[in-house]
């Protein structure tokens, strides 16, 4: 059986993070480990967490002395994996039984090494809001429209030895930039279309920060694809459209 590496940065998802490790814990695929990153913060949440995943033998700690931001720890924790696939998890997201058995399957299968699957969109209680079907994406596709789901995503770790390949120092948009250099070296997004995963969109969340996002966005245009200032510009309105149609209707 091959080994799963699944990556969960943490910084200050306390109310969530119980609920996230349980669900990662619990697969129905049993060689896995999980690598947490503790990303800064006070001592009392470090102590927290440590009690929490002290009788975890599957679960590695990463600790940062300071707050380095998500991408930042999962490269860091890709590069201390030992996995033949790397699954993503975020600390407030919450994965199905047989989300990593479903999609290690696809994948072998398929003989593919990307791959994101449905999802849903749930609050912070946990309530179902919506759901989004994932398609198979190309660079093109893409560059409209981020549809992937962070927590959704596998991919197999040979990628990431070359070293080109590796998610943005940027507080959001960080995998989006990930996503479009692997879709800009041929590698398609290929979509299982099974909700296994839940999203959970937490109000004031940094993600949920218009202004971060639009700077953001700007960056992985500008200074990540090297396009001009107006052709960022005009890609990030697109992105904004699109957001708001996925959004409203």
């Amino acid at each position: 059986m091959d080994l799963i590496s699944i990556i969960i940065p943490y910084f200050k998802k306390k109310e969530f993070i119980k609920q996230t490790l349980k669900s990662a814990i619990n697969q129905t695929y049993k060689n896995i480990e999980i690598l947490i990153v503790f990303d800064g913060g006070s001592e009392k949440d470090l102590k927290f967490l440590k009690n929490l995943i002290s009788n975890q033998p599957k679960i590695r700690m990463i600790i940062n002395k300071k707050n380095l931001g998500a991408g930042i720890c999962r490269n860091l924790a890709i590069r201390k994996s030992k996995g033949k696939y790397i699954a993503f998890l975020d600390a407030d997201d919450l994965w199905k039984k047989n989300k990593v058995l479903m999609q290690l399957k696809f994948m072998k299968k398929k003989n593919i090494k990307v791959s994101h699957t449905s999802f849903n969109i749930i609050n912070e209680k946990g309530n179902f809001k919506k759901k989004i079907l994932a398609k198979n994406l190309n660079f093109s596709q893409l560059l409209k429209s981020c549809d992937i789901c962070l927590s959704t995503v596998m991919i197999k770790k040979e990628i990431f030895e070359k070293k080109v390949f590796k998610f943005a120092n940027l507080r959001t948009k960080e995998d989006y930039v990930l996503w479009l250099n692997l879709a800009k070296n041929n590698y398609i997004f290929y979509s299982l279309n099974k909700d296994l995963t839940s999203w959970r969109n937490v109000e004031n969340s940094l993600s949920s920060n218009t202004v971060q996002k639009l700077v953001d966005g700007f960056k992985v245009y500008k200074y990540y694809l090297n396009f001009t200032i107006f052709k960022s510009l005009y890609r990030l309105l697109i992105l904004s459209l699109y957001y708001l149609w996925k959004k409203y209707f």
